[in-house]
């Protein structure tokens, strides 16, 4: 007679999951990733008083309010990666919409210094998203082909 789990938590998928997540997380290149998107995050928010633009209060607005959603998207990686790794994606757009936000947002506030600003962190926010979401989906790639030859090794030995 086999007996089932009282709840999903105690499955052993999920667990294998979980180690994997806290794997994927533990990694220099994943701390590295982290680390720096938050900073990315922070320079986003500050960017209109670091690079002397803050008198253009829309494309201000936008970049304290985009850099605050960034730093948080990232930073929640290392503490709950299971359940925010596909906020990597929202990180990933968050950067596209920086890149176009000086010709978006409303006024006149496409001057050389919010353009270049803009452009710079928005590339580095998007490269720092997409690293993110690459490092889960290799993460889930190598899961699977593990998979794939225990269920092949599992088929063999019943012949």
């Amino acid at each position: 007679m086999t007996t089932h789990p009282s709840s999903i938590e105690q499955h052993p998928d999920v667990a294998e999951m979980r180690s994997r997540f806290e794997r994927a997380t533990t990694t220099p290149r994943a701390q590295a990733i982290e680390t720096l998107a938050l900073l990315t995050g922070v320079y986003l928010a500050a960017s209109p008083w670091i690079a002397g633009f803050n008198g253009l209060t829309t494309l201000a607005v936008c970049n304290l309010i985009t850099g605050i959603a960034y730093a948080l998207c990232m930073g929640g990686f290392s503490s709950a990666y299971e359940r925010t790794h596909a906020m990597a994606w929202t990180a990933a757009a968050i950067g596209a919409w920086t890149i176009v936000a000086p010709w978006v947002v409303a006024g006149n506030v496409d001057t050389t210094r919010s353009v270049v600003s803009n452009v710079i962190v928005g590339a580095v926010a998007l490269l720092l998203g997409l690293a993110m979401a690459a490092m889960h989906g290799s993460e889930s790639g190598r899961a699977r082909s593990r998979g794939r030859g225990r269920r092949n090794t599992d088929v063999g030995t019943m012949g």
